[in-house]
Order: C-alpha cells, then structure tokens, then sequence
C-alpha cells in the first residue's frame, strides 16, 4: 500500500456519533431487558476514576497559566470576579476555558481526531487527501509501516457492557498472527485503540478501556430511530418503554476477540514515528471491576457523614427507641 495524494471527499460522519445521548454526553442505551433508554457511562468516564490525574492536573495548570500570558484581556476581565459565586464561576470558567485555548492545549486534542481520520484512510487503502501536510504524510507512513502486520476487521464499532452499564466505541479490531509478548505464537482478532497523546503513565487505564471494549455486545442505536438534534424527540425517546424482543434485536455479539491481550497504536503527533504496545486485559477487566466497585462506593457518600447531635439525653433516645 502506498499513500497517495489526491482530492477526496469529505468524510461522511460515522453513523455511531448519531447514538442518542443524555444531558451529561451518556449514550441513551435501551436495556437488553427491555424498558426505557438508560444514559450509560463512557468507558474512558468510567475507568477514569482508577487513574491519577496528578500529572494532568498540573499540564493544565501550565496550560491556563501560559494561555493567560498570550491573553492579558483574559486577566483583566477575571479581575473583581468572585471564584466562590455560583454565577462568576461560571464565568471563570469560561475564562479559563479560553485560555487553554489560548495556550495550544486545545490544538493537540484537534490534531488527533485528525490523524484518526487520515489513519482511518490509510486501513481503507484510500489515499490522503491533497491539503495534508509533509508532516501529515510522515506521520501516516510510519503508522502504514508499523501497522503492516495489522489486518484491520472493522473500525469504530460502538459496544455495551449492560453489567458495567458502560457503553463506548473503539479503533479497531484487527488480526494478527506472531508472536505474542511472552514469545508464543499466537493468531487471533484483537481489540486495538490508536493514541495520539502520551502514553507514559497510561498502562493501566488503556488496559481497562481495552478489557472493557473486548467483553461487550454489540448495539445497533438505529433499531430505535431519533433526531438527536431534537430536544423534544429525545425527550420523548428517554420515556419510550421499549418491549424485551425490540430490545434483544439491537443486540449482536461481537466477534471472537482475545481477551488476554490488547494493542495500543502510539501516534505521537508530529514526530514520524508510531510504536505498537501490548496491554494486558486480565489486568485491564481487574481495574474494571474495581473501577465499579470504586463508582458504587462514591454514591454512598452522602450517606457517609451525619450531623452529631449532642442535646439529647439518654432517656430521650430509649423514650424514642
């Protein structure tokens, strides 16, 4: 396969991105029970919990602090607001939002969805389109020539684990056959997440996220038609009680997939360079599994703290016993 340069046609958008979503971003998921539309968590939301943030916390401190360098006027209008007020919260918020925009931050995120799309162009055989970049092209030749070994299947394929109540989508699922980590020859389908940021000290949460994906179902949103544009249609979506044969259909299995191991696809934005990772999902579905436990835990937190009342005798108590 080569990587040719020619005018193509605008990308068509995937029809996963129509899923029905609540007001936080969930996916609108119909039980397979049957019922009515339940948000489920996104797998990178619900694995999120297990990571420490540490790092990424302090990145975008740097970043709002460099952002408000390159926008003073962003400085002067934070002054006399106040960071305790529900309304100029807000609008800090929105300030600082701007700043890491500002500071590039924002660019790097853009830059993936990016190179998703060209990587997505080069699995098809189909070639670059003529405004990319000498940096655009280096950066899928070395992804063409580390993923050569790579047979992808299918490509962003949206799938639901009702037991986590997660649904998400991932890359790919791709086949390989050599040898595995430990040396063994090994041949099979894989599930594989192409990254574009860092991958430093993101092992285990990748493995989570791939350990989740490799034990979903299916789901086929299009079974229930809705405008996702629509606020009423979705409003009215969210209280459709959905019979259990209507809701088995949009079920399929996923295809036989290891679930031992996954690939990490590292294309690191810019540098011509793209390195193949294995992770492990036995540990992945352990941080899973934890990340649930951790989530059902967090929900008990009102009911972790109560008021001490110190004005009541003991007679009192017993009299209300």
């Amino acid at each position: 396969m080569t990587l040719n340069l020619i005018e193509i046609p605008q990308k068509s958008a995937h029809p996963n991105h129509a899923v029905p979503r609540d007001g936080w971003g969930r996916p609108l998921v119909v039980p397979k029970a049957g019922g009515k539309p339940k948000g489920h968590t996104r797998t990178t939301t619900f694995i999120d919990c297990i990571e420490d943030k540490s790092a990424l916390v302090d990145w975008g401190k740097r970043m709002v602090l460099f952002g408000a360098s390159r926008r003073p006027d962003l400085v002067d209008k934070a002054r006399g607001l106040d960071p305790d007020d529900a309304d100029d919260k807000k609008k800090l918020n929105a300030l600082a939002e701007q700043a890491t925009d500002a500071s590039g931050a924002n660019e790097k995120r853009e830059r993936g969805t990016y190179l998703h799309t060209l990587s997505e162009l080069v699995d098809a055989g189909q070639p670059l389109p003529a405004s990319a970049s000498e940096q655009d092209v280096a950066d899928m030749g070395a992804y063409l020539m580390e993923t050569s070994a790579l047979k992808v299947i299918s490509v962003e394929q949206f799938v639901v684990v009702n037991e986590l109540g997660v649904a998400g989508t991932f890359d790919r699922m791709v086949q390989y056959a050599g040898p595995d980590p430990d040396g063994q020859w090994i041949e099979d389908e894989f599930i594989a997440d192409l990254k574009t940021g860092s991958v430093k000290y993101g092992g285990l949460k990748m493995a989570a996220q791939l350990a989740v994906y490799s034990r979903g179902e299916v789901y086929d949103h299009t079974r229930f038609p809705v405008n996702v544009d629509s606020k009423a249609e979705l409003a009215s979506f969210k209280k459709r009680v959905i019979e259990v044969q209507d809701a088995e259909g949009a079920y399929s299995p996923l295809r036989p997939v290891n679930q031992k191991w996954g690939i990490i696809i590292h294309l690191p934005a810019g540098e011509g360079e793209c390195t193949l990772y294995w992770v492990d999902l036995e540990i992945g579905w352990k941080a899973a599994q934890l990340a649930l436990t951790i989530r059902e835990m967090r929900s008990l937190s009102r009911k972790a703290m109560k008021p001490f009342v110190a004005q009541v005798t003991q007679n009192e108590v017993a009299s209300a016993a």
